[in-house]
């Protein structure tokens, strides 16, 4: 791990970071100007530019050689862990990769906001923009634009039941009704996240489809925005006498509303009802019960994003994408065996 530079220490020049990698400071040159690489080679000077906590200056470089070293994000809520995370992993990429990363936030389900935010980013002056878009507004919008350099629309197609659409959300609603169905729940109703949400309409469309493929019942959802507010008000509104055993909500923040207002309504979890949410947030370890919920790497979502964008701007191959599962359960207390009839 790096330490941090005590007052007066020489920062680390290209010839340290060759020194790390053990290649010649040519190399790193060239990787740092955007030029080809081998792969391992780019890999070990990576590694030693985080190790050594190497800042390239991109104002120098750029009047050099004339290119860009700033890459602009449209981002949104970062007061939320997701969004944050993701940000947070696109800009240690970008670092990691020699770029610096400039991020305008925006509000996805406002239209104004959005023009403004793309307005914002000085296309001249950047080598690329990464857009992380949640909502099809933003994508519609987005793809209006004539861009002059590389753009990556981090977002994900709207699933229709086919392999062609299938994403991280629709893989991990199957997982978390695969789990009620093997604790012998029937009955399964759904807390959606808000419905100009591409995550949201997705993790909804497998759900129906999921029910539909396995002979349950299909229960028309309720709607929410995120919050456990929401979460807390949706489940005040589910049917007491539909049977229902067991819910699935669409983030654990919403869960976390779900449990006060099922607690509050003297339902005991999970022996009377299951809950399993999406998410795993630091905090769905410590509800009462724990969350069971789905774990996404937010993080990692941001630094794939990077990835390809590097990739569109240096003209490189798409990087592959990791060969480990990207999205698993987490079980914890809040599920377990359905009642008796």
């Amino acid at each position: 791990m790096a330490l941090p530079k005590q007052h007066g220490q020489r920062a680390p020049t290209i010839y340290d970071v060759a020194r790390s990698a053990g290649v010649s400071h040519q190399s790193v040159s060239r990787m740092l100007n955007g030029e080809t690489v081998r792969p391992l080679t780019r890999s070990r000077i990576e590694a030693a530019i985080t190790e050594l906590d190497y800042r390239p200056n991109p104002t120098a470089r750029a009047l050099a050689t004339s290119v860009s070293y700033r890459l602009g994000a449209l981002v949104y809520e970062l007061q939320e862990l997701g969004p944050s995370q993701i940000a947070q992993g696109a800009a240690d990429q970008a670092r990691a990769a020699g770029y610096l990363l400039d991020i305008v936030a925006l509000n996805p389900r406002d239209d104004a906001s959005i023009a403004h935010a793309i307005e914002l980013l000085d296309q001249q002056h950047l080598a690329g923009i990464l857009a992380l878009a949640p909502t099809q507004r933003l994508v519609d919008a987005l793809q209006t634009v004539d861009y002059r350099i590389p753009v990556y629309i981090d977002s994900e197609p709207l699933f229709d039941g086919t392999a062609a659409t299938e994403t991280l959300n629709t893989t991990g609603t199957r997982l978390a009704l695969d789990h009620l169905v093997g604790l012998g729940h029937s009955r399964i109703f759904h807390i959606s996240g808000p419905p100009e949400w591409i995550s949201a309409r997705n993790r909804l469309a497998a759900y129906r489809g999921y029910v539909a493929d396995h002979g349950l019942p299909a229960f028309e959802p309720v709607y929410g925005d995120w919050t456990a507010a929401s979460g807390f008000e949706a489940a005040a509104r589910i049917s007491r006498d539909a049977g229902i055993t067991a819910v699935f909500v669409s983030n654990d923040q919403m869960a976390m509303g779900a449990l006060r207002a099922f607690s509050e309504a003297g339902i005991r979890v999970p022996e009377q009802l299951s809950v399993v949410s999406f998410d795993d947030v630091p905090e769905s370890g410590f509800t009462i019960p724990p969350l069971t919920t789905v774990r996404l790497d937010f993080a990692e979502q941001g630094r794939l994003a990077v990835e390809r964008l590097v990739a569109m701007i240096r003209n490189d191959p798409e990087p592959p994408l990791p060969e480990r599962p990207r999205v698993s359960l987490v079980v914890r207390q809040s599920t377990a065996a359905a009642p008796p009839v």
